[in-house]
């Protein structure tokens, strides 16, 4: 119940951080739509331990952005995507058995994201910081098994062998994002390359006592390419 009461007050306090920040500074309205694509590097948490190599998978999706205010040099906004992306975990497998497993969790994810950018807002390059919650619905799992041997868990480390005949038990997730980028703005539009890393605050697997982890949350980080065209924009000549 306290990450549930963290990740609300999170939401909360990125939506009262554009209202209030609105009343102060330059005023800026500028509203942006696009799309964004790149690769997720994910892994999942869990206790007791499961040895994991980065899974990486692509991710893409919807943006919408809105440029509030100009306050000293920080230009402030908030970001909302809407996201397919494919989570999961890919095992490292050290017990002799050449097995290969990988799990797949294909989630949709809307992220809602404070920004603050130092820079150039019409035409040139602005560096970007973001943060804020997220949240996810998976839609989908599967698995992937094989190797060069036979299949074989009997060596695995501390016999945690559970998550091979038991999927996922909750499909909503939670967490919060935090990343850096860089942004070129042009008459054409906005290109942003952005790095995030995702801390999921909810577990995949049941987490209670009589669940057999106590923690298994999803952990990513992210690499993408956002294009934003503008819809509107703060009539002012002095904005560069």
């Amino acid at each position: 119940m306290g990450k549930v009461r963290y990740i609300f007050l999170l939401s909360l306090f990125t939506l009262h951080f554009i209202s209030a920040s609105a009343q102060v500074g330059e005023r800026r309205s500028d509203f942006s739509v696009g799309v964004n694509a790149g690769m997720t590097m994910s892994r999942i948490d869990f206790t007791p331990t499961i040895k994991q190599k980065w899974k990486n998978a692509p991710t893409a999706g919807v943006s919408l952005r809105y440029i509030c205010e100009k306050y000293f040099t920080a230009i402030c906004g908030v970001q909302l995507e809407l996201n397919y992306a494919n989570m999961g975990w890919k095992e490292l497998i050290e017990d002799g058995s050449l097995n290969e497993y990988q799990h797949n969790i294909n989630y949709f994810q809307l992220p809602m994201l404070m920004q603050m950018g130092w820079g150039r807002e019409r035409r040139g390059f602005k560096f970007v910081f973001e943060a804020g919650p997220q949240i996810g619905i998976a839609i989908s799992t599967s698995e992937q098994k094989g190797g060069a041997g036979a299949w074989d868990i009997s060596k695995r480390p501390n016999n945690v062998v559970y998550q091979y005949s038991h999927d996922i038990d909750n499909t909503f997730e939670y967490g919060i994002t935090a990343g850096l980028g860089l942004e070129f703005s042009s008459v054409i539009g906005h290109f942003i390359l952005d790095g995030r890393y995702y801390y999921g605050l909810s577990d995949t697997y049941d987490s209670s006592k009589k669940g057999f982890f106590s923690r298994s949350a999803n952990s990513a980080i992210v690499v993408k390419l956002n294009y934003l065209f503008d819809l509107s924009r703060t009539k002012n000549d002095n904005i560069k």
